[in-house]
């Protein structure tokens, strides 16, 4: 069998850094150490990327194309079982790249390229949400006045954006650990697609909230609150 070629040294700084960034946090990650967690020379971390702002603009742009990708899907939610698939990848995504979302505004205000492109990811997010909303009511899934759709989804959006900075203040030193993945993102994907919740129909809202109690039980050990059946 054939040996598989080894990684670029450009692609083992990008994965270390991604690593290092969604651990610490990148405000707290130095170039320096990047370059000691891979043993390698900070002079050969440089020769690929000679600054820091180069490393997280790289790794955005990964984000940025995985991102667009996947909210074309959007196109094709039906049903609340297809809106609970569609959030759920969003936010595997969002996980994935966590360190984004978790410094958020220092990263914006301190980099230029990131503020323009991520007010972009706002417009594009919000675009998704509210082609899966239209799609819902042209299912006949939904009943929302045409006035309400924009602030439902910009709702919405605001939820999926900064629901892991909620989740590091519930819980600073765990919440974004690898081992509180799923809980977390169980939570964020449940409560966004909550605000859906008073505009669906009676047989999609019960639907919801079987997905719902299926989380809550999967994730019991968070102790997170019963929901409320509204369809009884």
């Amino acid at each position: 069998m054939a040996k598989k070629a080894p990684r670029r040294t450009a692609q083992r700084i990008l994965e270390a850094a991604l690593d290092l960034f969604n651990r610490f946090g990148e405000p707290n990650v130095s170039t320096t150490l990047i370059a000691g967690e891979l043993n390698i020379s900070p002079g050969n971390l440089y020769y690929h990327y000679p600054a820091k702002e180069e490393l997280i603009n790289t790794l955005y742009q990964g984000y940025e194309a995985e991102l667009n990708e996947l909210l074309h899907a959007s196109e094709g939610v039906h049903d609340v079982e297809d809106a609970w698939f569609f959030m759920h990848t969003l936010f595997e995504l969002i996980w994935r790249y966590r360190f984004l979302y978790r410094d958020l505004n220092d990263l914006l205000s301190k980099n230029r390229h990131l503020e323009t492109q991520f007010q972009l990811v706002l417009k594009n997010k919000t675009r998704a949400i509210r082609q899966l909303i239209s799609g819902l009511g042209r299912a006949g899934h939904l009943d929302i006045d045409a006035h309400e759709i924009d602030p439902l989804a910009q709702s919405m959006v605001v939820v999926l954006t900064y629901w892991l900075s909620y989740e590091y203040v519930r819980n600073p030193r765990e919440a974004l650990e690898p081992a509180h993945a799923q809980g977390a993102l169980m939570r964020g994907g449940h409560h966004t697609l909550h605000l859906l919740a008073p505009y669906l129909g009676r047989e999609q809202r019960r639907h919801l909230l079987t997905l719902s109690n299926a989380y809550n039980g999967e994730d019991a050990t968070h102790h997170v609150v019963p929901t409320v059946d509204m369809a009884a």
